[in-house]
């Protein structure tokens, strides 16, 4: 059975709108394609197209009422502004909202964090957490991330993200999170900021949505450490620190490799200590635990049974997503990075890649939005390519060239212009045994690839 998410009453109570008729919702979408029975359908105007020309499309959908800001015959909130409702929503839910909420942002890591997270609040509260779902991380994707948080949460995980300096200041003063994390800095979206310490300055504003007596979670080993502490101090009544280095309030300090590609880990936080499994590989994960830990520990929660739920943690897509598929006379293994990428997450990715068996195939595509620092941060993946021991790798897109002409009598390549080609190159040249990582910028649409490989494997 659907569970009430909000009458017609109540949203109209929280935009400020009014009720054409009396109705119950259990979910909230904007997006026309993803409307589902029960659900409420907030008509937004966009820039090339406006949410009121698929009023009767979601309908016949099973939209039980919609927010709208023209004349329709379908039960419905009227308001002045769609887009202004959406934020009203979020807030109404936020402010309903009786348990700890959390809030996760940096440069690398923050969706994998966000839904580790999950899974170990779910394992605390068995259907009681909520969390933002894909990466609706911007200024539509967080209040529709509240609107959609059940009233009886116990806890809630919202992730944020920006390009701009003052994105994220607005987002976490509507999440308003009891703790909130800054997960990595690192050179992205290079673009739009002078520097890195700019980066960090922008992922910092997170903490001034924080609740009093909250706590601001940040990462030991980063350089921009003490810069982000000091964003913290006028805003968080604990500062907790998180990472692999000697000096770490959640520290990892063994890890071992485990058979699966996974890592067994022992942390340290005070005098308390904790062993346990983690499913997914890489040192970025190891430290990223630490972070959940402090984040499962601040709102209260069962770190044993944390543990348990990061040792299960299934891979996400897009992220490390792992698949096996047909190939030849026997099988290849397919690293799913493919949603983005920046020079941080390659270089943490490629040495997963690198402890891996058999033939190391790298399908990477270009990094976008590094402003003038693009080529220096194409160029500079060519040693971390030869670190790993990358046996083949086919580089997609223009931005690519750099690292072409560093590669050159180095690594054996091949350098194409879309990720149709990439698929073609990789066809060709697949066989048993071998392990390829796929990952780039979203825009390369590396996704592409992946889908077509998964298509294969056994179901």
């Amino acid at each position: 059975m659907s569970v009430r998410l909000w009458t017609s009453s109540e949203i109209a109570q929280a935009t400020g709108g009014t009720a054409s008729a009396d109705f119950e919702v259990s979910g909230v979408a904007f997006d026309s394609r993803e409307v589902g029975q029960g659900d409420l359908f907030l008509a937004l105007k966009g820039e090339t197209t406006d949410g009121h020309k698929f009023l009767g499309q979601t309908f016949a959908q099973g939209a039980a009422g919609a927010v709208v800001s023209q004349p329709t015959d379908y039960p419905h909130v009227t308001v002045a502004d769609t887009t202004a409702a959406l934020d009203a929503l979020g807030v109404a839910s936020r402010a309903r909202m009786q348990g700890k909420v959390i809030g996760v942002t940096g440069s690398v890591g923050k969706t994998g964090t966000k839904e580790a997270l999950f899974a170990a609040l779910e394992r605390n509260a068995p259907g009681h957490a909520h969390r933002s779902v894909k990466s609706y991380n911007n200024h539509t994707g967080v209040p529709l991330s509240l609107a959609r948080m059940p009233r009886n949460a116990r806890f809630g995980v919202f992730e944020m993200g920006m390009n701009h300096a003052g994105e994220l200041a607005a987002l976490t003063r509507l999440v308003r999170p009891h703790v909130a994390i800054v997960t990595t800095i690192a050179p992205a979206h290079m673009g739009f900021f002078a520097d890195e310490a700019a980066i960090a300055d922008a992922k910092g504003e997170i903490f001034q949505g924080l609740e009093p007596g909250g706590t601001a979670i940040v990462p030991f080993d980063s350089p921009h450490r003490d810069r982000l502490i000091a964003a913290a101090k006028p805003y968080a009544a604990k500062i907790v620190s998180f990472g692999l280095g000697e000096g770490a309030d959640y520290r990892a300090v063994e890890t071992m490799r485990t058979r699966t590609g996974g890592t067994f880990v022992t942390a340290r936080f005070g005098q308390r200590e904790l062993s346990f499994t983690l499913s997914q590989p890489g040192a970025h994960w190891v430290s990223n635990a630490m972070a959940i830990l402090a984040a499962v520990d601040a709102v209260g929660g069962d770190l044993e049974l944390a543990g348990l739920a990061l040792a299960e943690l299934g891979g996400l897509a897009g992220r490390g997503a792992r698949l096996v598929v047909p190939t030849g006379s026997g099988e290849a293994l397919v690293i799913d990075e493919s949603y983005n990428a920046n020079p941080a997450s390659m270089r943490a990715t490629l040495e997963v890649l690198a402890h891996e068996k058999g033939r190391k195939l790298a399908v990477l595509g270009e990094m976008r939005e590094l402003g003038e620092h693009s080529a220096a941060f194409h160029a500079e993946l060519s040693g971390p390519i030869e670190a790993a021991g990358v046996d083949y790798a086919i580089l997609v897109g223009e931005a690519m060239a750099p690292l072409a002409e560093a590669l050159e009598g180095r690594v054996d390549f091949v350098h194409v212009p879309d990720a149709a080609t990439a698929l073609g190159r990789l066809d060709d040249m697949l066989q048993s045994g071998d392990a390829v990582l796929i990952k780039g910028s979203n825009g390369v649409r590396l996704g592409t690839v992946v889908a077509a490989l998964a298509e294969r494997a056994p179901a």
